[in-house]
């Protein structure tokens, strides 16, 4: 029976060591950690000991430095570091929605998904969505469904100006 691990291989000067995860999203969070100033691989496998990738992802996007610092080796500006760094770089909890919801919303998640999809920061692209908002319920008013890619042209329009 086949098995799929995802592994991370961390080479330095005197070792080479491999890391494995239960799933890529996992691997990848881990490679994101090692990225922040002072994260090594030893701590950054502790954090995901500690915290699911879920959890991490909503304490960084909630700047949440109690959950942060409960992993051994991270302290409160550790936290703050890695809160800090890890801002706009982690996504949303996958479990979350990207845009607020409510009925009618079906196109926000596209648009947010989209503009992330070119670059633009999470927090910025659901601000945007946000700002289209009007533009999506007077369509929705009207009995029509909102067109995303009209939506989303119009979000980048709002992003241009900010």
């Amino acid at each position: 029976m086949p098995a799929h691990v995802a592994t991370a291989l961390v080479v330095r000067e005197d070792s080479l060591t491999l890391f494995g995860f239960a799933d890529e999203d996992e691997r990848q969070a881990f490679e994101v950690l090692q990225s922040v100033t002072g994260i090594g691989p030893r701590t950054a496998q502790a954090i995901l000991a500690v915290l699911t990738v879920d959890q991490l992802r909503a304490a960084v996007a909630a700047d949440d430095l109690v959950t942060l610092a409960r992993p051994p080796g991270i302290g409160r500006k550790g936290a703050a570091r890695i809160a800090l760094e890890l801002k706009d770089r982690l996504g949303a909890p996958s479990g979350a929605a990207a845009a607020p919801t409510a009925p009618g919303d079906d196109w926000a998640e596209p648009v947010v998904d989209g503009l992330v999809a070119l670059g633009w920061p999470l927090r910025d692209a659901r601000a945007a969505a946000e700002a289209v908002r009007p533009e999506a319920e007077a369509t929705l008013a009207d009995g029509a469904v909102p067109s995303v890619p009209a939506l989303l042209r119009a979000a980048l329009r709002h992003l241009d100006r900010a």
